[in-house]
């Protein structure tokens, strides 16, 4: 099992990540955990942990992570869009066949400000697509 380990091990934080280099090879034949790096995905910084050097190896460890967690995080975002789509379509269908006066009052205010504000973004990036796909 300790030979399957990775030799890096990100914990994952809203903005990154902290990088540790996990070491099996020790006396006690524990699993113990370096903290080598702090990573923002945001603005594509590493900082090394305390007054470490980072490797080459580990740069490049950080690296792959940043592409591959970039990639992750942008095929989720678009998942998220779809399933916000899907849920425009359950809610309105809960508005026309199940809804009572009084959610609909509760939440009706709220829906048509969100959709009036996409739909104003939706027709503006729309509509510069087509401008720029004309030139």
């Amino acid at each position: 099992m300790v030979s399957d380990l990775p030799e890096y091990y990100f914990r994952v934080r809203e903005n990154g990540a902290f990088v540790f280099r996990v070491d099996t090879e020790n006396r006690h034949q524990r699993i113990e955990m370096d903290q080598i790096a702090v990573v923002n995905i945001k603005n594509g910084s590493v900082k090394p942990h305390g007054e470490r050097t980072l490797s080459p190896e580990g740069a490049s460890a950080i690296e792959n992570w940043m592409a591959e967690r970039a990639t992750l995080l942008a095929k989720r975002d678009i998942d998220d869009i779809h399933r916000a789509v899907d849920h425009l379509n359950l809610t309105t269908h809960w508005a026309q066949s199940r809804a009572t006066e009084e959610q609909l009052e509760e939440v009706t205010d709220a829906l048509l400000l969100a959709m009036h504000d996409l739909r104003g973004v939706l027709v503006r990036k729309k509509a510069d697509r087509l401008m720029k796909a004309q030139k």
